[in-house]
């Protein structure tokens, strides 16, 4: 069985081996100092927000990461889903499915719109979740990096 709760500072060293998958996954690179800041900021829970996955033995599996934001279409608020990470040895069985849900949840119990992400057009094995749970719109990403941005 799953259980998902939101991420605490004693969730730190689980929290990073699934941060740093994240990271690996997408062939990229954060610093130290930006990995220690996104981490309390999560648990600050104040303008981002996370959440650990972890098995029937108390083993973190998975994360995900979250915030709202307004929008001009709405009054209300939409809630990205920024991050989204399951450890490979646990990927199919549920995990990711349950750790949408959770954001879904948080994102209807705030009063949010809706809930959207990203993901790369390769990433074929979240796709198929993706495609599953969700309604593809057809979108494309663009994006223009600004010199003062740390990434």
């Amino acid at each position: 069985m799953t259980t998902i709760s939101p991420l605490t500072d004693a969730d730190r060293d689980d929290w990073l081996p699934l941060w740093q998958g994240y990271v690996d996954f997408y062939e990229a690179a954060v610093a130290d100092d930006v990995t220690d800041a996104t981490f309390a900021r999560l648990v600050a829970a104040e303008a981002l927000h996370g959440a650990v996955a972890r098995d029937a033995d108390g083993r973190a599996v998975g994360i995900v990461h979250w915030l709202f934001h307004p929008a001009t279409w709405t009054t209300s608020t939409y809630c990205y889903l920024e991050d989204l990470f399951v450890a490979p040895e646990v990927r199919g069985g549920g995990v990711g499915r349950a750790l949408i849900a959770h954001v879904r949840e948080r994102a209807a119990a705030s009063g949010s719109s809706k809930v959207y992400w990203l993901t790369d057009e390769s990433n074929a094995t979240a796709r198929g979740l993706y495609d599953r749970v969700a309604t593809r719109t057809g979108f494309l990403h663009y994006q223009i990096p600004l010199p003062a941005a740390r990434s």
